[in-house]
């Protein structure tokens, strides 16, 4: 069994999408580990504010299995794929890290974004807090703590979890 970590985000009818991804992530990978739903503002192009979270679930698929699946998952919530790479979202679902797994094919892991963007990192060291990270080594706590929090504007919000997600480890 693998440990993989995910990032979720969403800014087109995101509240929808986001709940419809989790739902689908579920009935993949079986019980989640949630962070919570943070709101940030779009980062690399103008647009309505991003719903962001990082989810945990342990499985035995392949890497290329798991991207497979997220492909199919966001697909199904109406992504479109040759989209510009910073524009808005119906679903983006992304493989952080797959164990300690460090490669570049068939996806960069762990994900470089883990240490650049606040709406990934911020959730990732709320439920992995002491899981160090495989190339710096440091947890991500502490690059959490480190990270320069003016880069990015983040915020917390009140979600409202599908029902059919309990129980769920959050």
């Amino acid at each position: 069994m693998a440990r993989i970590y995910i990032s979720l985000g969403t800014n087109i009818s995101p509240e929808q999408h986001l709940k419809a991804g989790l739902v689908n992530l579920q009935q993949y990978f079986g019980p989640l580990q949630l962070s919570r739903v943070y709101e940030s503002e779009s980062v690399g192009f103008k647009g309505t504010n991003f719903l962001n979270m990082v989810a945990a679930a342990d499985t035995e698929l392949s890497i290329a299995q798991v991207v497979a699946t997220f492909k199919k998952i966001e697909q199904d919530n109406g992504r479109i794929r040759g989209e510009k790479k910073f524009s808005p979202r119906s679903l983006d679902i992304d493989l952080l890290l797959y164990d300690d797994v460090i490669c570049n094919i068939p996806v960069e892991l762990p994900r470089g974004e883990i240490l650049f963007n606040a709406f990934v990192l911020w959730p990732l060291a709320e439920i992995a807090p002491e899981l160090p990270h495989p190339v710096t080594l440091q947890t991500y706590g502490a690059l959490w703590q480190d990270y320069d929090k003016q880069r990015q504007q983040l915020w917390p919000i009140t979600f409202e979890f599908p029902a059919e997600l309990l129980p769920v480890k959050y």
